[in-house]
C-alpha cells in the first residue's frame, strides 16, 4: 500500500532529517517509526501526506506516485491523528468529527449519521459530548474525538503521530487497548511515530527503528524482542527510546 524508495529530506540550512530510507507498509498493517527526538519519525510521516516534500527518492501509495496526486486531495483520503487531537478550538466535537465529510460535500443527514456512528466506534456517548468543545473533554476524550475525525471518511491510510504522548500512563494504556480492538475491526494501513518502545511493540505489526534519519533496523515486535542485540532490548534496558 504504501512504499518509500530511497527518500531523503534535507531542510534549507542543509540539516538532513532523513537519508536514503527504504520502506514498505502492507495493506492493513500498522508500521511503528521509533526513536529518539529528531531522528526523524515525524518527518517521515509529513513526507507521506505531503505536508512536506521529499528532496530526493519516490513515495507511493496504492502504486501511485503521490508527486502525480493533487496534495489537497491526498490528505483528504489520509487520515491523520496528532498528540493532544489537535481539535479546533471553536467547533464542538460532533463539527470536528465531520469536518472532511464536509470539505467532501456530504450531505447534512449522512454528515450526521457518520458522527453517531464514528461517536459509537471510538467509545464515546453522542449525546452527552458530541455538542461539547475541546476545552470541555478530557484529554482522553479529545484523542477519541481526534480519531473519530482521522477515520470520518473512511481512509484506506491512518498517519499517528505521538497520539498517546501527552496523556497520563492509565488513559494511555486504555487507549492503547482500544487502539488494538480498532485495528483488528477495521484493517486500516496504519503508520504510528512513537518514542515509546513498549507502546510501540504492542500496537504495531512491524517495527522500524529510526537512528540519525536512517532505518537502523526493522523487524516484527516478537522477532525484534528475540534479537539479544537488537536496539529494542538496548533501549527497554534504558526505557524509552
Amino acid at each position: 500500500m504504501i512504499a518509500l524508495e530511497s527518500v531523503s529530506k534535507t531542510y534549507p540550512g542543509g540539516h538532513q532529517a532523513l537519508s536514503d530510507v527504504s520502506l514498505e507498509i502492507n495493506d492493513g498493517e500498522t508500521l511503528a517509526l521509533l526513536g529518539t527526538s529528531g531522528c526523524g519519525k515525524t518527518t517521515t510521516l509529513r513526507l507521506i501526506n505531503r505536508l512536506i516534500e521529499a528532496s530526493a527518492g519516490r513515495i507511493s501509495i496504492g502504486g501511485r506516485d503521490i508527486e502525480t496526486l493533487d496534495p489537497i486531495e491526498l490528505r483528504r483520503n489520509i487520515g491523520y491523528v496528532v498528540q493532544e487531537a489537535g481539535l479546533f478550538p471553536h467547533m464542538t466535537a460532533r463539527l470536528n468529527v465531520e469536518t472532511v465529510p464536509r470539505l467532501l460535500g456530504w450531505s447534512p443527514q449522512r454528515r450526521s449519521e457518520r458522527s453517531r456512528e464514528l461517536f459509537a466506534l471510538v467509545g464515546l456517548d453522542f449525546t452527552t459530548l458530541a455538542d461539547r468543545y475541546p476545552n470541555q473533554l478530557s484529554g482522553g476524550q479529545r484523542q477519541r474525538v481526534g480519531l473519530a475525525r482521522a477515520l470520518a471518511a473512511d481512509p484506506p491510510v491512518v498517519l499517528m503521530d505521538e497520539p498517546y504522548g501527552a496523556l497520563d500512563p492509565i488513559t494511555r494504556r486504555q487507549l492503547q487497548t482500544h487502539f488494538l480492538d480498532l485495528k483488528a475491526r477495521l484493517k486500516k494501513t496504519m503508520v504510528l511515530v512513537t518514542h515509546d518502545v513498549e507502546e510501540a511493540l504492542r500496537l504495531a505489526d512491524t517495527v522500524a527503528i529510526l537512528v540519525d534519519g536512517h532505518v537502523a533496523e526493522i523487524g516484527t515486535p516478537k522477532g525484534l524482542r528475540a534479537t539479544e542485540s537488537s536496539l529494542v532490548n538496548t533501549f527497554l534496558r534504558g526505557g524509552d527510546a
